[in-house]
């Protein structure tokens, strides 16, 4: 079986950060960043060197594989920034529907900025999907 390539490093969340471009997008992820702070009461960590992860699980695939990830993160890509609600959509369908423009895809919510969504409503979408993923969690790791 082939083991997972994103795991957790020891890089610095800040200088990673304030490697962003452009500066908006910059922006946008340091205030992300306190907004996960808030939402989690964790320390950020980051993962596969681009993915801003907070805590972990455990968990085993259906074929056996085991492997830790973050129960809450975000990562600043180049093309838009992807939110990583790892409890699904289905849920929060009424949420969605207020928060403005994004995509969905594979566990993730997709923005460009995050001028295009309610803020608020994106908190309490990503405060959700954390609780959630707190429950589901067999062993919850923290930072």
């Amino acid at each position: 079986m082939a083991e997972i390539k994103t795991k957790v490093g020891q890089e610095n969340i800040t200088d990673f950060l304030n490697t962003i471009t452009p500066e908006q997008k910059k922006k946008d992820a340091f205030q992300l960043l306190e907004l996960f702070q808030k939402i989690t009461g964790l320390t950020p960590q980051l993962w596969g060197g681009a993915i801003v992860g907070f805590g972990k699980y455990q968990y085993q695939q259906k074929g056996g594989q085991k492997g830790e990830w973050f129960l809450a993160g975000f990562a600043p890509r180049k093309s838009n920034i992807s939110i990583y609600t790892m409890a699904g959509f289905d849920q929060y369908e009424s949420l969605l529907k207020q928060l403005g423009k994004y995509k969905t895809g594979m566990g993730c919510l997709y923005i460009n900025k995050l001028a295009d969504v309610d803020v608020a409503i994106l908190e309490k979408i990503a405060h959700a999907s954390f609780e959630e993923m707190k429950k589901k969690s067999t062993t919850l790791v923290r930072y």
